[in-house]
């Protein structure tokens, strides 16, 4: 039964993998191209400098890879000769991954066929494979176990509707469930959903999440004074992060909202998928808005919205900003809301829209602390920005509130190394 299931999910990956594979290899405006490097999402990736078997780490996309670095860098400072082959799926998941420099070599991740998976691991021989948060792919799965490689899920999150959507593929999740040797959770309701699909409890870890270990560089408080000065120390400057296609114009609603009190206000939009960044551009423009991208070189003093149209910059633009709008949380259940936690980290207030579902225990800690506001359109977001501008004594409560939540949270790290590399 097992061998029809994997063949039958085989069978329609093949249907849906030129859709996938055109995805990925779609050159775009703006976007980091897989280029010659295509052949890798087939197993034919070029030999690791070291000849040691690595530690495999596999991060999807951005959001993974940036959530894996602080674990990365602390892995290594705990053991220095520990090699570490990371992989991502994605070209900007493969820029994110070149800040991590020497500590890491990185490859692209096999598709889900068992011969691109099966050639993969014949030429990198892995430890072992520690998967970032819930990437589960059937064949992948099946073929590190078969090669007797364990398999840990590190931050692991399963929404409720994640939930309900493998119960209905359950005989699929069954497949993967005997593959995984440890799932480390993030919270206790995500350990209660996968026991609901049939994980044993011996195998389920509530570590916290490795995103409260947010380690800020020394440098960047002095590196954000000085961007902020070139936009205008004294104005008033909001951030929109991360931001998606149809939440766009809300965001720049609520801006010519503020402008009409706060005449010298900055709005700093930060998309996404920088395959946006022309869209955004010509959308902020259109909408009569003064608008300048942070590569170009000119006099920012006069810009009311600030398009950050680089990768790899958000910690210091959320630090040059005042208030902090968390993007992906106006579109209803499309997307489900964005990290919080570095503007937390940074102290900022932040403010997010009605859809946080893949967010929502980060949210009600936040909201213990009094550190977040939930809005639900232009009027009301630009009610609390200007709410921010203008009450010191709100904003000081929401700002060490976000901190505190930091504070209050850290140390999945330390307990995720020592449950997958015990001393």
């Amino acid at each position: 039964m097992k061998v029809l299931i994997r063949f039958l999910y085989t069978a329609l990956l093949v249907l849906v993998a030129p859709a996938l594979l055109y995805g990925l290899f779609r050159t775009r405006t703006d976007k980091p191209s897989v280029g010659k490097r295509w052949k890798e999402h087939f197993g034919f990736a070029s030999k690791l400098k070291s000849h040691s078997r690595p530690v495999w780490i596999h991060a999807v996309s951005v959001g993974e890879t940036i959530a894996a670095t602080p674990f990365i860098r602390q892995l290594k400072k705990r053991h220095p000769d520990l090699d570490i082959l990371l992989t991502t799926t994605t070209p900007t998941g493969a820029k994110q991954a070149e800040s991590l420099g020497a500590l890491v070599e990185h490859r692209y991740m096999p598709i889900d066929f068992g011969f691109a998976i099966k050639k993969f691991i014949a030429q990198f021989n892995p430890s072992q494979l520690l998967i970032i948060e819930t990437e589960l792919w059937p064949n992948t799965l099946h073929h590190v176990n078969e090669a007797g490689i364990p398999i840990t899920l590190v931050n692991a999150r399963l929404s409720e509707k994640s939930c309900l959507g493998y119960q209905k593929i359950q005989p699929i999740f069954n497949i993967i469930k005997p593959a995984l040797s440890m799932i480390l959770c993030q919270y206790k309701e995500d350990a209660h959903r996968f026991e609901k699909l049939g994980i044993a409890k011996s195998r389920l870890h509530v570590t916290g999440s490795i995103k409260f270990d947010i380690n800020i560089d020394p440098t960047l408080h002095q590196k954000a004074i000085e961007l902020r000065n070139d936009l205008g120390g004294s104005r008033p400057i909001w951030i929109a992060a991360s931001t998606h296609q149809g939440e766009d114009e809300i965001i720049l609603a609520a801006h010519k909202k503020l402008l009409a009190k706060y005449s010298n206000a900055l709005l700093i939009i930060v998309p996404r998928h920088p395959e946006r960044f022309n869209s955004v551009f010509e959308l902020s423009k259109s909408a009569g808005l003064n608008t300048h991208r942070r590569t170009e070189e000119q006099d920012h003093f006069k810009s009311q919205v600030y398009l950050a149209d680089t990768m790899g910059e958000m910690l210091l633009l959320m630090q040059a900003a005042d208030v902090c709008f968390m993007g992906g949380s106006f579109l209803g259940d499309k997307v489900g809301g964005h990290n919080m936690l570095e503007p937390a980290a940074l102290g900022k207030p932040i403010i997010s829209g009605p859809s946080y579902f893949n967010f929502s225990e980060i949210v009600q800690l936040l909201k213990n602390q009094n550190a977040i506001e939930i809005v639900n359109d232009a009027d009301s977001l630009s009610l609390w920005v200007d709410n921010l501008f203008n009450d010191k004594s709100l904003y000081e409560v929401m700002a060490n509130g976000a901190y505190k939540t930091i504070c209050l949270n850290k140390g999945a790290i330390e307990r995720t190394i020592n449950l997958v590399f015990p001393r």
